[in-house]
């Protein structure tokens, strides 16, 4: 996995001051080296710059980028961030067309197919991937990102000039983009956040590169093209061959994610998903003589603090010991503490260059670190719920029929803290609501659908649009802040698109979410585990974490120069850290209750004082 980066402009030629724009791609590349630097590499003429940061995984001495090869007189560029899982598949019709492989990458693989189909190849991959395409007789930049938006790619342009990179950051180290921020910027964070509108970098004039599209940028400009899409068709297997589908295709996504030239490891909390990972890949390693290495994580003394709730029934960590005792692995537990937690929450921002997921955020962060220590591949079992219906949105009425996103639909509570002017001035229930109906005018509609069955396909669509993105968007950062590359077996597409038009008694019978996961794949899990409540991603019940992080905030209201105080209510804000009624109403998802939004406002402070936001 790396980092890409670079600008391209017709305005001018980079190699009339060729110092002085190759330090502006050097700068742009380091900003993004945590991504990977074990090999740096630029690309400088006349009209492009391209900047590459990698972390080795694949051809480890060969694989370098900038890869540029040449046919018919032409000069072809690319830099790439991902993983291609059907490389094998498509390599040989490539030798067969005359094409010399130097490398064993899948980056050459890629850029070689670009040049042999043509635009639209991209098509034929399957894998997670952000890259950017030099051809040079046609004088066009290309960029590309995976279907499900798992790998970043930003841009801005300026003055005839497209600026991009992995992260937002990369942008900001050009000198033609500073940050800035509007009024939509911020109905985003107090209305969407820790989402993100598709395409919307929250920054003014930051985009990103939509999820399942491409750019084109060239003389006459800059046009992005949808390449993918999910469709809606009828379902015609059996019950019976639905579970032996899905069997197949999660088995094979998850084989096929173990291809890397170094170790690769999982997350194992114990759940149904991560347990299914884990039990994959550690048959396909052992039948290799070597062992997986899983990682779960939880929080000091929260064997002491846990306390059982709707959302969060059970702690994970007996689960993972149930596993251990059915799957020989090398398993690492891992710890945070809660005042760890509190600092955390300031190098999460650096890591999105947004507030994000608070202290979800932080405490990945911190445990990709260690992870880190022992590999830099691994798998995970994140997406699983949007795709097989595990969230309560799926099966409970009232949050189904929501009108509007049903993951958060307390608006007001978001707005606790702010000034009642500036409540006013943000309009957020038509700024949701906008957002909202937008996506419902894209879901692909089946007909002879009953009401229901179209609420229930509403539904899907928008947690894979909308909730799974900001789930890879936080493991993308978090993992990638310390050179970690996160795999999602689960996100294949081949796997989304079928699911997406399985019928819903078909994912949920009996009363049990995911019962079609569990049922396809019950042979690998221990019964306890099999049939285990859903419960998310852990987080600290110490009480202390709470007194941490008002203390914190009540810090930020007393400084007159923190920059949140021109928008916050300081009444307001100290009244709701003194009412602990308050506590335990989610606003986004299942996690983020009262401490999660205090620890939002302590993370949008700080970013607008690190970017220096007015």
């Amino acid at each position: 996995m790396c980092g890409i980066t670079g600008f391209c402009g017709f305005g001018q030629n980079y190699t009339d001051n060729y110092k002085y724009w190759n330090s502006i791609l050097t700068d742009m590349r380091k900003s993004i080296e945590h991504r990977g630097n074990e090999n740096i590499g630029e690309y400088l003429k006349s009209h492009i710059g391209f900047g590459h940061t990698r972390l080795s995984i694949r051809d480890l001495s060969c694989g370098a980028q900038p890869i540029i090869r040449e046919a018919d007189g032409n000069k072809y560029v690319i830099i790439y961030n991902g993983e291609i899982y059907n490389t094998d598949e498509l390599k040989p019709d490539l030798e067969k067309a005359g094409y010399i492989f130097e490398t064993t990458t899948d980056t050459e693989v890629i850029l070689y197919a670009y040049m042999h189909y043509g635009i639209d190849f991209v098509n034929k991959l399957n894998g997670i991937y952000a890259f950017a395409i030099w051809d040079e007789s046609l004088e066009r930049l290309i960029l590309y990102r995976d279907r499900f938006g798992v790998k970043p790619l930003f841009y801005s342009i300026k003055d005839g000039t497209i600026v991009f990179g992995s992260e937002i950051k990369a942008l900001f180290s050009h000198p033609y983009i500073t940050p800035e921020a509007d009024i939509g910027s911020f109905r985003e964070i107090f209305g969407i956040g820790p989402a993100r509108t598709g395409g919307n970098g929250v920054f003014k004039n930051i985009y990103e590169i939509k999820a399942g599209h491409y750019a084109v940028f060239n003389r006459d400009g800059f046009r992005e093209t949808q390449y993918w899409e999910l469709k809606s068709h009828e379902h015609t297997d059996t019950y019976e061959q639905t579970v032996e589908k899905v069997s197949f295709l999660v088995r094979d996504s998850i084989t096929r994610q173990m291809v890397s030239d170094v170790p690769v490891c999982s997350f194992l909390s114990g759940g149904v998903d991560s347990s299914i990972v884990t039990a994959v890949a550690s048959k396909f390693l052992s039948e290799k003589g070597s062992v997986l290495n899983t990682f779960s994580f939880d929080f000091n003394q929260n064997d002491i603090y846990f306390k059982a709730n709707a959302f969060q029934p059970e702690r994970d960590r007996p689960y993972v010991v149930e596993m251990l005792k059915n799957y020989k692995t090398n398993h690492t537990f891992l710890e945070c503490d809660e005042s760890g937690l509190v600092d955390l929450l300031y190098p999460a921002v650096d890591a999105k260059d947004l507030p994000g997921m608070a202290d979800v955020d932080a405490s990945l962060l911190y445990f990709c670190k260690l992870v880190r220590q022992h590999n830099k591949v691994v798998l995970t079992g994140e997406c699983a719920d949007e795709v097989f219906g595990g969230y309560p949105w799926f099966y409970r009425e009232d949050l189904l029929m929501t009108d509007g996103f049903p993951w958060s639909r307390d608006l007001n509570m978001r707005t606790m803290f702010l000034k009642d002017d500036f409540i006013k001035e943000l309009d957020l229930e038509e700024y949701v609501s906008a957002r909202y109906r937008d996506s419902l005018k894209a879901v692909p509609v089946l007909d002879g659908e009953t009401p229901l069955e179209r609420r229930r396909r509403e539904v899907s669509y928008l947690s894979i649009k909308w909730f799974m993105q900001t789930l890879l968007d936080r493991m993308d950062r978090t993992s990638m802040y310390s050179g970690l590359e996160a795999r999602v077996p689960f996100a294949d597409h081949r796997i989304v698109e079928y699911l997406f038009n399985v019928p819903w008694d078909m994912k949920y019978r009996s009363g049990k979410e995911k019962s079609l996961l569990r049922e396809a794949c019950k042979d690998l899990l221990p019964e306890k585990i099999l049939y285990r409540k859903k419960s998310p991603y852990p987080k600290t019940y110490n009480p202390n974490y709470e007194y941490l992080l008002s203390a914190r905030l009540k810090e930020i209201l007393a400084d007159p120069s923190s920059p949140i105080i021109s928008f916050i209510d300081k009444e307001k804000a100290l009244s709701f850290i003194q009412s602990p009624s308050e506590y335990g109403r989610p606003w986004f998802g299942q996690l983020m209750a009262a401490p999660q939004l205090i620890a939002y406002m302590i993370q949008v402070n700080y970013w607008l004082y690190k970017f220096r936001i007015n």
